[in-house]
């Protein structure tokens, strides 16, 4: 597939407004996710590009800056579901304000039956939880807001 096709595709998706497109081939995977900041191209063997989308309409809004650039944001690398906590009823694994070290569990997201607990990338103070507890997160989705120490 030539990088016009996949380009075509990319702008299909971003305008129709539906969320994923996978396409398998012989020698080719491609799955591009149309996000709220740009669709991503995940494509097989060995190959990997992100292309922008079209610029947005004058309608639409772009969504939420983060409030102080200083900010480095926890996405969660999956689809699932977000918990704060590694039971009902336990306390949350971390709250706003809270120091956290690199390799620190910050939450949980379940996918298919499977707990996966996510990790904070880098030390920090946590400024924001952007989910709640219980609820659907998509791909990508910010999970924490974090200050870096």
């Amino acid at each position: 597939m030539d990088i016009a096709k996949i380009r075509e595709l990319v702008e299909l998706v971003a305008e129709s407004g539906i969320t994923e497109l996978e396409i398998e081939q012989e020698d080719l995977s491609l799955r591009i996710c149309n996000q709220v900041t740009a669709p991503t191209i995940v494509a097989s063997p060995a190959v990997s590009a992100a292309v922008a989308p079209a610029a947005p309409a004058a309608t639409e809004s772009a969504g939420p800056a983060p409030l102080d650039p200083g900010l480095r944001e926890l996405r969660s690398p999956i689809v699932g579901t977000f918990y704060r906590a590694a039971e009902p009823g336990a306390p949350p694994f971390v709250e706003v304000g809270q120091r956290v070290s690199a390799g620190d569990t910050l939450c949980i997201v379940e996918a298919m039956k499977v707990m996966n607990e996510i990790e904070a990338e880098f030390a920090g103070v946590i400024r924001e939880v952007c989910q709640e507890d219980a609820q659907p997160v998509e791909a990508e989705g910010v999970l924490f807001r974090i200050a870096p120490a």
